[in-house]
């Protein structure tokens, strides 16, 4: 058996040659109290045969090892104040403080990169002037449920594929669909159309995908370049999460109106479920059926969320810091960026 190769220990001139097959990319991770399973992140960050430029972990004042963990293992750190937190303007935070770069990619704390070229595959395609953003395959974590796992093979399918601008309205709202664990984004044309949004409860991959596909850049799913990652989230926990969702596009509702709705997509993937549990779990059937009620319920609240009392708001919110946090200042754009001109 064939000995596995870390990127550290690559003969130079083939590192080199890797290094030059890629633009330049900035790897960014918020955290929080990472736990355990950091020490998986940043071991498999250190095993990719694609080095980043830069590595910056943007850390919200945690209690634990975290932050001294990412300089041990020799990464850039920023922290702020736990109530400065937002997924937006964190997010455009780091996009601006990682200005010599090409491209951000973007992961999650508990994103584990799943194949020593992960990296490289995801921001490989940025070679093509075109492409705006990219995001990775996500497969279920070990040991995941059949509805965890289920839901990862539903949204992350084992092909590739692109949506081009010109070709967006045709996908519906899956036309601008990101994941903030998993992404990449050419760093002129996301400050070109604006950036992150300053305030937003979550689904800013979402709302900055649109914008791109707007300002006329493609988006592409890159199923070549996974990461482990999954939930396994209780009925109490999914309500929640599509509350927020729901609140979201209330929010956001120029993101439909644009792109259209799920068009049957909810069906779809109960159908799939309820397939793949058959043959994988058929006593989680009526748990199933209780996820998919909450997932319903709880998005049907969150788009009329401007009827109910910020006190239920909070309540029913899995993003309970947003409803407690002033609305930020945007993060001002540096006068000095041009945006990389878009070829026809």
């Amino acid at each position: 058996m064939q000995a596995e190769v870390l990127a550290g220990e690559l003969p130079v001139q083939a590192q080199k040659t890797v290094e030059a097959a890629v633009p330049r990319f900035a790897v960014i991770v918020p955290t929080l109290n990472a736990g355990p399973a950091w020490h998986d992140w940043l071991a498999a960050l250190a095993q990719q045969d694609s080095r980043p430029q830069r590595v910056l972990v943007i850390d919200s004042s945690s209690n634990d090892d975290t932050v001294a963990e990412a300089r041990a293992a020799g990464h850039e750190t920023h922290v702020i104040a736990r109530s400065t937190f937002n997924h937006g303007a964190t997010r455009q935070l780091a996009a601006h403080l990682m200005h010599d770069v090409d491209v951000l990619v973007y992961m999650t704390q508990d994103a584990i990169l799943a194949a020593p070229d992960a990296l490289r595959m995801l921001v490989a395609g940025f070679r093509d002037p075109t492409l705006g953003a990219a995001y990775g395959r996500q497969l279920p974590r070990p040991g995941a449920t059949p509805i965890e796992a289920h839901a990862r093979l539903f949204n992350y399918p084992a092909c590739s594929h692109r949506v081009p601008a010109s070709e967006a309205t045709t996908w519906g709202i899956k036309a601008p669909f990101l994941s903030n664990s998993f992404s990449a984004y050419r760093r002129a044309a996301l400050l070109a159309v604006g950036g992150f949004p300053s305030h937003t409860i979550q689904s800013e991959d979402m709302f900055a995908g649109a914008r791109l596909l707007q300002g006329g850049w493609d988006l592409a799913y890159v199923a070549e370049s996974p990461v482990y990652h999954s939930h396994d989230y209780d009925v109490r926990q999914e309500f929640q999460r599509y509350f927020d969702i729901g609140v979201f596009h209330s929010n956001e509702s120029w993101i439909r109106d644009s792109f259209g709705h799920a068009r049957g997509e909810g069906l779809k993937f109960v159908r799939s479920e309820m397939r793949h549990l058959l043959r994988n779990g058929p006593a989680q059937i009526p748990a199933a059926c209780m996820h998919t009620a909450a997932k319903v319920l709880g998005f049907a609240l969150g788009l009329r969320q401007q009827r109910l009392p910020q006190t239920l708001r909070r309540r029913l919110s899995m993003q309970k810091y947003f409803w407690d946090a002033p609305v930020p200042e945007p993060v001002a754009e540096p006068q000095a960026e041009l945006p990389r001109v878009r070829s026809a």
